[in-house]
């Protein structure tokens, strides 16, 4: 399935990316569609939503401390849905990953595959 990596700054709604030059803080809350994948575990499986590359590479460039496995505290969006979590590097999808809990998925309808409209706020930053 083919993602739309496009892209726009929740804060100005410009699609600007950290090599246009827009100020720090348009970079810290973005908008964009993800893929839901599921990933299969031994005892249970997952669900992610892929996060595109160009906000992915934007987020690799924010400044902060470094968190185990690579990981970025975020605040996520989808539908009437907000929650506090963690978005994790992908190397197999040269991304970042968000975890889709149950609850979630319940609430938004989220089925094991297709895209959603996720709104994402660094909070690392």
């Amino acid at each position: 399935m083919t993602v739309r990596a496009a892209w726009r700054c929740v804060s100005c709604g410009h699609p600007a990316t950290l090599a246009s030059g827009a100020a720090y803080a348009d970079r810290v809350k973005m908008e964009f569609d993800a893929e839901v994948f599921r990933w299969e575990a031994r005892t249970q499986d997952w669900y992610f939503a892929a996060v595109p590359e160009e906000p992915s590479a934007d987020i690799r460039e924010i400044p902060r401390m470094p968190r185990g496995f690579g990981s970025v505290r975020v605040r996520a969006t989808i539908g009437d849905s907000t929650w506090e979590t963690s978005i994790f590097p992908d190397a197999g999808r040269g991304g970042y990953v968000l975890p889709l809990k149950q609850a979630i998925r319940r609430a938004e309808s989220i089925g094991s595959d297709g895209v959603v409209r996720v709104i994402l706020e660094v909070l690392d930053a």
